[in-house]
């Protein structure tokens, strides 16, 4: 009886010291701004939709096969009849309520299970080209600081450039060229074959990473130059530091000091950029998927945004947005991860 007493009062002690914690207050702190955020951008994407020309119902209208019963019944059917605020304030209690984000007018099917269908092939894509990026960016940032003002640095600073210079539509556009002129090494149309459902398990995970590799790599060109340049900035200037000298004049190994001291502090701005890495990389990503025909969520909100479909285009934004602050969530925690001496403001 004692210790389980003494047990409950120990879960007790460490609830209440987790609640109390700075972490936690802070994470509770970017919730509820996040939420401020989500309403605005709610808000903003509604108007916007319905200042713009024209809606779905004008698109039927032109249709002669479509009754103007049945155009008055879509309009009742969507609440299109009702003035934009209430319109507004019916969509937003209703996911408040009962998780519903509407109907989409084009798929006549419930918003919130195309976005579930479409985001994982967007974070698959989103995820698989930052873990290749870093990997790629951050060796070659070291390499060029390392090798400053000599032959390798000089080439990976043309390469930055280069890979900076190009939008990413036209990496898009030379990325298909060549696929043309080495089908069918590489696929550019969905994100698996015919024969998907047929294969093993570890064959579904070969064809889909075949089929990423285009789009994964259009994502990530951008992405890699600029990263690039940017670690070997911080880099350099970490190793002008004074204590990174004390460091060499106490004798120790020159990887040791730039790896271990230099690498640590040189890296923290960089995590800083982890979340906005993450938005771009969404934002891009609505240019990839619509050129390889990538079922993801950047495809789904074009498409709905050239349809006119209202309710799925709020959604869709409103998605992007809760990525985009979990990105920058992740990336303020990671810091304090790598970085405790950093204090996060509560």
């Amino acid at each position: 009886m004692t210790s389980t007493r003494i047990s409950g009062d120990r879960v007790w002690d460490w609830l209440i010291r987790f609640i109390t914690s700075e972490t936690f207050i802070y994470v509770v702190k970017r919730i509820l701004q996040a939420l401020l955020t989500l309403l605005l951008a709610s808000a903003l994407s509604f108007f916007i939709m319905k200042l713009s020309p024209g809606n779905y119902v004008d698109t039927l209208r032109q249709n002669p096969k479509i009754s103007p019963e049945r155009i008055t019944e879509l309009i009742k059917q969507f609440g299109l009849d009702k003035p934009w605020i209430e319109q507004y304030w019916l969509w937003l209690g209703r996911i408040v309520t009962k998780g519903d984000f509407g109907t989409s007018f084009v798929y006549q099917r419930s918003v919130a299970s195309l976005l579930w269908e479409r985001i994982p092939a967007t974070l698959i894509l989103a995820i698989a080209s930052l873990v290749i990026t870093w990997a790629i960016a951050i060796p070659l940032g070291i390499v060029a600081a390392v090798k400053q003002n000599k032959a390798t640095d000089r080439i990976l600073q043309v390469i930055s450039y280069t890979g900076q210079g190009f939008p990413s539509f036209i990496t898009v556009l030379f990325l298909l060229i060549f696929a043309q002129f080495t089908t069918p090494l590489f696929p550019v149309g969905g994100m698996t074959s015919i024969d998907h459902a047929d294969l093993s398990w570890f064959g579904k995970i070969l064809d889909l990473g075949w089929h990423m590799i285009l789009p994964t790599i259009a994502l990530s060109i951008t992405s890699f130059a600029g990263l690039q340049r940017i670690m070997r900035g911080e880099l350099l200037d970490v190793l002008r530091q004074d204590y990174i000298q004390t460091a060499r004049a106490k004798g120790l190994p020159e990887n040791r000091v730039i790896y271990v001291h230099a690498l640590r502090n040189a890296i923290n701005p960089l995590i800083t950029l982890l979340g906005f890495e993450l938005a771009g990389l969404l934002g891009g990503a609505f240019i990839a998927e619509q050129f390889f025909n990538w079922p993801g969520l950047g495809r789904l909100t074009l498409q709905a945004v050239i349809a006119k479909d209202q309710y799925l285009v709020m959604a869709s934004l409103v998605m992007s947005a809760v990525l985009l602050n979990i990105g920058n969530l992740m990336a303020d925690l990671l810091l304090k991860v790598a970085d405790p001496r950093i204090r996060l403001d509560t």
